[in-house]
């Protein structure tokens, strides 16, 4: 006899049917095999105390403060832990219990209906300025063409364009110079048809700039002010386009002077969700969400953001993140902005572990690689 403890990150799923489990059985076994932590925070103690006795019941347990019992304090933050089916089960039961426990039973139902994606998109960036913080994305014209179409053949599905920077304390600049910028590569893109090979995203959040975009073969708005501007809202519906709605605290000038949450997860959320359903009000179909790592984030609310994205999932859209060679990595290993690949890397995959869709890269043959080994590595 020889016995192996598995990884919990392998594809439960088809580990039961690779050994031959019963059709039916391969459900039910996969919801044990899935477990959930979820940190509550503030639950009434009279919840708490219900909430422990019905998770013990079932198998799963919460875990709370000394002095709950007693009702020592109004509110405590517990930690429940739970298989999927458990979690099931909870959010069923809870429903008919006081003291708001209905109201946590509708967030861990969410929390059941999380779907990883079984794919990740990567997406090229290109700046047609001279000011990104990094001097390898810089392209013009022809130049900019030519590592377009790299891009598409070393694994690139988006291709992201921009003309202006947003990197901290970024200069401003003009939709007439930002438009100057990147027309000749919109015009190269369009008399070429690269369109036809890859997906192309613009990066921008003046109107005449994103027009300019879509009229040349565009179909993708990014949009790092989360879709502040009504004008952008019907554009992208009329050109019926996808928009990746990204969080940001402040602006581009301002938004790493000391940012601070209360919650930086909740936070983030209701923002995304908040934009998310204005974007739907305009007729917007296709919507991404983008976390917004280092724009206006500190170390870890980075950290904390990739570690815990998969509370994002239950908003049931694609979740974009773009860590990519930022500064976060030099605030936990000294490095300059040409040496932070293997960071980028490892908080790229720990992302996708987590929950994303898309990465927005500047190296991508390395991600190419790594996520087609890290996927080998799932099966």
């Amino acid at each position: 006899m020889q016995v192996e403890k598995l990884s919990n990150t392998l594809n439960h799923k088809k580990l039961l049917q690779d050994l031959g489990v019963d059709g039916g059985g391969v459900n039910i076994l996969a919801s044990k095999m899935s477990h959930h932590i979820i940190y509550i925070h503030e639950l009434h103690v009279g919840a708490a105390n219900i909430l422990k006795q019905d998770a013990l019941s079932i198998g799963a347990d919460l875990a709370v403060p000394r002095g709950t019992v007693i009702a020592k304090t109004k509110t405590v933050d517990c930690i429940l832990i739970a298989t999927q089916k458990q979690l099931q089960t909870l959010s069923t039961k809870e429903l008919a219990q006081p003291f708001g426990l209905k109201e946590l039973a509708h967030k861990l139902k969410e929390y059941t209906q999380i779907k990883k994606p079984t794919s990740v998109e990567i997406m090229g960036v290109i700046n047609a300025n001279d000011d990104s913080f990094f001097s390898g994305s810089r392209f013009s014209g022809s130049n900019a063409v030519e590592m377009i179409k790299k891009m598409i053949n070393d694994g690139a599905t988006v291709i992201d364009i921009g003309g202006v920077s947003s990197k901290p304390n970024a200069v401003i600049v003009s939709a007439k110079e930002e438009l100057e910028r990147v027309k000749p590569i919109y015009e190269l893109i369009a008399k070429e048809k690269l369109y036809e090979h890859a997906k192309f995203s613009c990066d921008s959040y003046a109107p005449t700039v994103v027009k300019s975009a879509f009229d040349s073969g565009f179909s993708i708005l990014n949009d790092i002010t989360g879709l502040e501007n009504d004008s952008l809202c019907k554009l992208s519906a009329e050109y019926k386009a996808t928009v990746v709605i990204m969080h940001m605290q402040g602006n581009p000038q301002t938004m790493q002077d000391n940012p601070r949450y209360t919650n930086v997860i909740d936070e983030v959320y209701s923002f995304l969700q908040e934009r998310m359903l204005k974007a739907e009000s305009f007729g917007i179909k296709d919507i991404v969400l983008d976390i917004g790592i280092g724009f206006g984030k500190s170390l870890e609310d980075n950290l904390k953001l990739i570690k815990h994205l998969e509370n994002f999932l239950t908003l049931q859209k694609p979740l974009l993140v773009g860590a990519s060679r930022k500064s976060m990595i030099n605030n936990i290993v000294s490095s300059n902005v040409e040496d932070r690949l293997a960071g980028t890397l490892a908080l790229h995959l720990e992302a996708v572990r987590n929950g994303a869709s898309i990465l927005r890269v500047h190296d991508v043959k390395d991600h190419f690689q790594a996520l087609k080994v890290q996927k080998a590595l799932s099966l």
